[in-house]
């Protein structure tokens, strides 16, 4: 292709600036939304990720089904069991299983009252973690077993501003009438749940909320040699059969930490889809600007036209034209779009970072999403070309010399 084609199309162009910028408006809003929200996306999915790596492919969550979050039923023939934790423990490639307990309830910080998540957990069960981040404590130390009257607390306890006056280690919080020493708190997460929740030892927490027999939910760890997914299904019949529940009407969930990541992904990849097709809004209405534009720098260039074609430009030249013109609006307003798209990734990145001292929100852009960004800047702009490139190479020399 003949470069004096691209010399051209940009002449053109910056003859032409303020419509050339007012054309490329819809363009760059759509690709700097796309490119924000996927690199969003990216670094969303990679921090989830990274947590999974850390749970381990080796464990599996079993928890009654329930709407809202673990340790909310009232039914209680929705509710485990220690039988049935001692049932789970028994199959066959299952090397350990332990319990825990979640309740949602007050606890009070000089005379100031809130509502947050209590679990209550063991060292066997804080032992099967490792270094999740869920219980890594940044300050003080982790629960052991005979830590009777002492709780670990969530980051936003200390360093949020969950209350008026910050919790310090050594401080007590009052749940149900009883004092309890804070010894440790736990890295934040960058969600309310996980930061504004108390872990304490779960018998204390039995006793303290009137908790006869109930495992809100239980965690395996697989035995080395087996398959998580064979024990996963073991697991579930024998649970199903103990408590005499037919197949597909189970009152429970078993699942791998590979299929919770799996469930998570799908997910999220329907809500981003439909951010980023919310934002592709934008390209349609930019490629009719494009479109809009091209159509009229035709009409306003019929002379030029019939001048070139006299002097011999055939029609794939005057095609190649208005094609490469179109392309390069939508090329540059992709560029432009790219730009301002990193700009906002990084920007809500610093917000989540500095502002929510969350890492949850971090701006990734991998080259392809790059490449393809401006890539499909470029192919709009010159699909909504080609109508106008058409008509403006199908026009007749005489005709377009004699345009008025």
């Amino acid at each position: 292709m003949n470069l004096s084609y691209f010399s051209l199309a940009f002449n053109n162009l910056r003859r032409r600036k303020l419509r050339s910028w007012l054309t490329m408006i819809g363009i760059f809003i759509g690709i700097a939304a796309v490119v924000a929200l996927i690199s969003l996306g990216q670094g969303l999915q990679g921090y989830i990720n990274q947590q999974f790596e850390q749970l381990g492919g080796d464990k599996i969550i079993i928890q009654s089904k329930t709407i809202g979050p673990p340790g909310s039923n009232t039914n209680p023939n929705l509710i485990l069991t220690s039988k049935d934790l001692e049932v789970i423990r028994n199959v066959r490639g299952v090397e350990q299983a332990e319990g825990i307990l979640m309740k949602t309830g007050p606890v009070t910080f000089k005379d100031q009252t809130e509502i947050v998540f209590i679990i209550g957990g063991n060292e066997d069960y804080l032992d099967l973690f490792g270094d999740v981040d869920a219980l890594k404590v940044i300050e003080g130390r982790q629960l052991k077993d005979e830590d009777k009257s002492k709780i670990v607390v969530g980051n936003n306890h200390v360093f949020g501003d969950l209350w008026d006056k910050k919790v310090e280690i050594g401080n007590s919080l009052e749940i149900e009438s009883e004092n309890f020493k804070v010894i440790g708190v736990v890295k934040k997460q960058g969600n309310p749940f996980d930061d504004n929740s108390v872990w304490m030892q779960k018998e204390t927490m039995a006793e303290l909320l009137n908790v006869e027999d109930e495992e809100s939910q239980i965690v395996v760890k697989v035995a080395t040699g087996f398959n998580p997914e064979e024990v996963s299904e073991d697991i579930e019949r024998k649970l199903r059969n103990f408590r005499d529940e037919k197949e597909g009407q189970e009152t429970f969930n078993v699942q791998t930490a590979g299929q919770l990541l799996e469930t998570f992904s799908n997910i999220f990849s329907v809500v981003q889809a439909v951010l980023v097709g919310i934002a592709a809004i934008s390209l349609l209405v930019g490629g009719i600007g494009i479109m809009n534009t091209m159509y009229t720098s035709v009409l306003e260039r019929t002379k030029e036209i019939g001048t070139m074609k006299a002097i011999g430009a055939k029609n794939s030249d005057i095609l190649f034209i208005f094609l490469i013109e179109s392309g390069l609006l939508g090329l540059v307003g992709g560029a432009i779009g790219v730009a301002i798209g990193i700009g906002l990734g990084k920007t809500a990145e610093y917000i989540a970072t500095n502002a929510l001292g969350t890492p949850l929100l971090q701006a990734i852009f991998p080259w392809y999403l790059i490449v393809g960004a401006l890539s499909f800047s470029f192919l709009i702009g010159s699909l909504s070309g080609i109508l106008p490139a058409i008509q403006a190479s199908k026009m007749k020399p005489a005709d377009a010399l004699r345009y008025e």
